[in-house]
């Protein structure tokens, strides 16, 4: 199964764009033996839309353009479920058992997600109830699934 990440809010040259090039690495290195062929990793800017709906639905044209037609989707955003990081390995093993092609994973902007977005969704997960900034979501989200791929395949990195 593909991963794939598509976020609102592009990353700029700095440590955060670093480190998600870091993780991007780890995780095309060893996730092939927990059974992920790719990782693909989309951005677009943030919409300019002149009230918060607009902008959601701008942004949500933008995130369900690289969803294949049936593929799941887990929409990250503080009104969802808080995973643990072996909750969030069996999630992604599931969707990668069920035959998945690929499991989409979305950073909404600044103003978060359409309704209709988080309803479409397959489960709404959060980093908990906090606002973080996208570009520190984004490292956070590569980080937790290389330590998902880790878990998966018994490495030694992810040790709770």
């Amino acid at each position: 199964m593909k991963i794939a990440i598509a976020a609102i809010g592009h990353l700029k040259s700095g440590p955060e764009k670093d480190l998600a090039a870091e993780y991007e690495q780890r995780i095309l290195g060893l996730g092939r033996k927990a059974g992920f062929t790719g990782l693909a990793v989309h951005d677009w800017a943030e919409s300019r839309g002149r009230d918060v709906k607009l902008r959601q639905q701008d942004e949500a044209k933008h995130l369900w353009s690289v969803v294949p037609e049936g593929s799941p989707v887990l929409v990250l955003d503080e009104r969802g479920e808080a995973l643990s990081s072996e909750a969030f390995a069996r999630l992604l093993a599931a969707e990668a058992a069920r035959g998945a092609r690929q499991l989409t994973l979305m950073i909404g902007g600044p103003d978060g997600h359409a309704s209709e977005t988080r309803s479409k969704s397959l489960k709404t997960i959060s980093f908990g109830p906090m606002t973080w900034p996208h570009r520190m979501v984004r490292v956070m989200l590569l980080e937790q699934i290389y330590r998902a791929v880790t878990i998966l395949v018994n490495h030694p990195y992810h040790r709770a």
